[in-house]
């Protein structure tokens, strides 16, 4: 049997904010209208969409147990793009070819931006 992984759930605690985040700094398009308790996001690429979820007030949010990675060709750039709308990406730490930056959303999950895979032919990908 053959799966996709269509759709990642984020938990909030305001809905609207967390939208506007994954919109404005990662392109993602949506009405922001709540439907059946939830804002959905599309990727403009095709990519894996986002759902933003109510979080209920016993949920602990910006746990580690998962991080969302952006592909990105050129971290720098988009860090100094990402900063001019007031996204701060931590150091950039380099890898078997590539890079990668850190950074939490409004609800402190963790979010990356990494250019591995754009990395040069012949790098090894594991």
């Amino acid at each position: 049997m053959s799966t996709t992984l269509g759709t990642i759930i984020i938990y909030a605690r305001d809905m609207q904010k967390s939208a506007d985040f994954y919109r404005q700094h990662f392109g993602f398009e949506t009405t922001g209208e709540v439907v059946e308790g939830l804002i959905e996001l599309s990727a403009v690429n095709g990519g894996t969409s986002i759902l933003i979820h109510q979080a209920a007030t016993s949920v602990k949010l910006g746990q580690v147990g998962v991080k969302l990675s952006f592909h990105v060709a050129e971290i720098e750039s988009f860090k100094t793009h990402a900063a001019t709308q007031g996204l701060k990406f931590g150091a950039t730490h380099q890898a078997n070819g590539y890079a990668f930056s850190n950074a939490k959303d409004p609800d402190k999950n963790s979010v990356s931006i990494s250019s591995r895979a754009f990395r040069a032919a012949g790098q090894p990908k594991v």
